[in-house]
C-alpha cells in the first residue's frame, strides 16, 4: 500500500468518493501555525483547507514546532507532503454524522531547533500574513529571557517578538508586512497578553521605539474562543481505515463534527478570512466575552452541574447519563429552565443560546466519544465556582428563588467530595461496593475529609453544619453562600437525603 503523498493527488490514483479533498495545487505560505498537534491539524487547518477548497482563500500553512524534540509527527508529516486525512464524527439535528476530508492546506513541518535558519527565513517571506499557535496555557507566560540569535527563544513570546523583529528589518518597517496573529490557547485575552509580553521583550531589548510601533499599528493580535473536541490519531481504527482509503496515513486525525471559532478582532479581518462565507462556524466580533460566556455556562456547566450526581447513580460516561431518560430530562430542565434565562441578553439572545445548547446535546451523545465522568470531576471545586455557581447567584438576582436542579447539583458536590481518606493525592469516595478517586487541589480534599470524618450522616443537624461550613469558605467561592437566601438549607435537605436514601432516590423525587 503507497504511504499517502502529493503524487497521489495528480497520478490517477482513485480517492474514496466519500473523501473530500483539498486544494491539488500546492499553495503559497500565508500562514505559520506554531504547533503540529491533533488539535490544531482537525480545527484551524480544516477550516483553513475549506476555504482554500472554496477559491476563498490561496494559502499553505507551515507548521512550526514550538518545542525541542517529538520530531516524531514532524517526520511523519514532511514524508506525506504535509497531507493527512480528518474524520470528522459525531451527530447533527439527532442524527449519526461523519465527514472525511484530505487536508491538503499544510506544506512542511519545521523543528527550528534544528534548523534554525529555515525557520527564520519563514519571517522574510513577503507573502506571510497569519500566525496561528496552540502552544498550551502555558504558553503565552511572561519569562525573563536575553535575545539570541544562535537557538531559538525559549518562550513563545520571546520567540514571536524575535520572528517579528527579523521581519521588521527584513522589509524595512514597512507597514503592509505586518503580521495577523491568532492563538487558541485557553487563556482569557490570549491575544491581548502575548502582544503585551511581545512588546515587554521589545523594551527589555532595546529593540527602539520604530519597532515598537511597528509592532502597534502593523500587526493585529486577536483574542479567540476555540471550541471542537478532538480525539486525535484513531490507534484501534487506523489499520482497518488505511485499508478503506487504499492509502497509508500515519497522521490521521479525528474530531467530534462540532466547530465554534470565535475572533475578537477588527471586521476587516472577515475579508481576508472568509470562514463564515464558506459556511464554517466562525464568528469574527469586536467582544469575545459574551461568547466564553455562552460555553462556560451552558457546554461547561451542563457538565459540572450533571456528571457528579450521574456517576453516583452508576454513570460511567456522559453517552450513559444521556442514555437514561430521567438524568436527560434533569440536563434539560437545568438548560432550558435555568442557565438560558440566566445569562439572555442582547448579545446572548435566546435563539443563539437556545441553538447552541442543542448542539451540546448533540455533542454528549456522540456515540464516537467515550467521554468518563471521572475525567470530568478532575477539580470540580474551581469548575463549579466558574461554572455554575455565578449562574445560581445571578438566578437568585433575577427570579428571588433558587433554581431547583442548580442548587441541587451543589449537593451532589459535596455528597461526591465524601470520603475519609486521603491516598496517592486523591480523596477516597465509595460508590456501592467501589471506590473512586476524588482529585483537586489538597486543601480542598484535606477540607472534605475533616468535614466528612466528623459529620454524622444520619443526624440532619451534623449534616447542616457541613454545609454551612462549606459554603462559609470564602476562599473557595468568593463569597459566603450562607448569604443566599435558603441555598444553604435547600442544599442541607438534598444532601442529607443522599447520604441516607441515595442518589438515585433523590434525584428521583427531584424530578418527580
Amino acid at each position: 500500500m503507497e504511504t499517502l503523498n502529493r503524487n497521489l493527488l495528480t497520478n490517477g490514483f482513485k480517492f474514496n468518493e466519500d473523501l473530500k479533498i483539498g486544494t491539488v495545487e500546492k499553495l503559497p505560505e500565508k500562514v505559520i501555525q506554531f504547533g503540529e498537534g491533533n488539535f490544531l491539524r482537525a480545527f484551524v487547518d480544516y477550516m483553513f483547507n475549506e476555504i482554500n477548497a472554496q477559491e476563498l482563500f490561496k494559502g499553505g500553512i507551515t507548521l512550526i514546532q514550538p518545542i525541542p524534540g517529538g520530531d516524531f509527527l514532524r517526520d511523519i508529516l514532511n514524508k506525506q507532503d504535509g497531507l493527512y486525512t480528518l474524520i470528522a464524527r459525531g451527530r447533527e439535528n439527532g442524527q449519526k454524522v461523519t465527514d472525511k476530508t484530505l487536508i491538503t492546506c499544510v506544506n512542511r513541518c519545521i523543528n527550528p531547533y534544528v534548523d534554525l535558519n529555515t525557520y527564520n527565513d519563514c519571517a522574510k517571506n513577503p507573502e506571510l500574513r497569519f500566525v496561528v499557535s496552540n502552544t498550551t496555557e502555558a504558553g503565552i507566560s511572561w519569562k525573563e529571557e536575553p535575545m539570541v540569535s544562535d537557538v531559538p527563544q525559549d518562550s513563545f513570546p520571546a520567540k514571536v517578538c524575535n520572528f517579528l523583529y527579523l521581519r521588521f528589518k527584513e522589509f524595512s518597517g514597512a507597514k503592509d508586512k505586518g503580521l495577523v496573529f491568532i492563538p487558541c490557547e485557553l487563556i482569557d485575552d490570549n491575544g491581548k497578553t502575548l502582544k503585551k509580553f511581545v512588546l515587554k521583550h521589545a523594551e527589555n531589548w532595546n529593540l527602539g521605539s520604530e519597532f515598537i510601533q511597528w509592532v502597534e499599528e502593523a500587526c493585529i493580535f486577536t483574542s479567540t474562543l476555540v471550541d471542537r473536541i478532538v480525539t486525535g490519531y484513531p490507534r484501534d481504527e487506523a489499520k482497518e481505515l488505511c485499508e478503506e482509503f487504499g492509502y497509508e496515513d500515519n497522521a490521521i486525525d479525528t474530531s467530534e463534527i462540532f466547530h465554534t471559532w470565535v475572533i475578537e478582532g477588527p471586521s476587516e479581518l472577515e475579508k481576508e478570512l472568509p470562514f463564515p462565507k464558506a459556511g464554517l462556524k466562525v464568528i469574527f466580533t469586536p467582544d469575545v466575552k459574551p461568547y466564553k460566556k455562552r460555553k462556560v455556562r451552558i457546554l461547561n456547566g451542563a457538565h459540572t452541574c450533571s456528571v457528579l450526581g450521574a456517576f453516583l447513580t452508576g454513570k460511567n460516561t456522559v453517552g450513559e447519563l444521556m442514555d437514561d431518560k430521567l438524568l436527560y430530562k434533569y440536563l434539560e430542565d437545568a438548560l432550558n429552565n435555568e442557565i438560558i434565562p440566566t445569562i439572555q441578553s442582547n448579545e446572548l439572545t435566546y435563539d443563539d443560546l437556545k441553538g447552541f445548547a442543542d448542539a451540546v446535546f448533540d455533542r454528549f451523545q456522540n456515540p464516537f466519544i467515550k467521554h468518563k465522568l471521572l475525567d470530568i470531576s478532575l477539580n470540580s471545586t474551581s469548575k463549579f465556582k466558574a461554572r455554575v455557581l455565578s449562574t445560581i447567584i445571578e438566578f437568585i438576582e433575577k427570579k428571588k428563588t433558587l433554581p431547583k436542579i442548580l442548587t441541587f447539583s451543589f449537593a451532589a458536590y459535596i455528597g461526591f467530595y465524601k470520603g475519609d481518606e486521603i491516598k496517592d493525592g486523591a480523596l477516597i469516595g465509595k460508590r456501592g461496593d467501589e471506590t473512586y478517586p476524588i482529585k483537586d487541589d489538597a486543601e480542598v480534599l484535606e477540607l472534605f475529609k475533616n468535614l466528612w470524618t466528623k459529620c454524622i450522616v444520619s443526624d440532619k443537624s451534623s449534616v447542616a453544619e457541613l454545609v454551612k461550613t462549606v459554603c462559609s469558605n470564602e476562599k473557595m467561592w468568593g463569597e459566603d453562600l450562607n448569604k443566599l437566601p435558603g441555598f444553604a438549607e435547600k442544599v442541607t435537605d438534598h444532601l442529607y437525603n443522599i447520604v441516607n436514601n441515595g442518589m438515585q432516590s433523590e434525584i428521583n423525587a427531584l424530578m418527580a
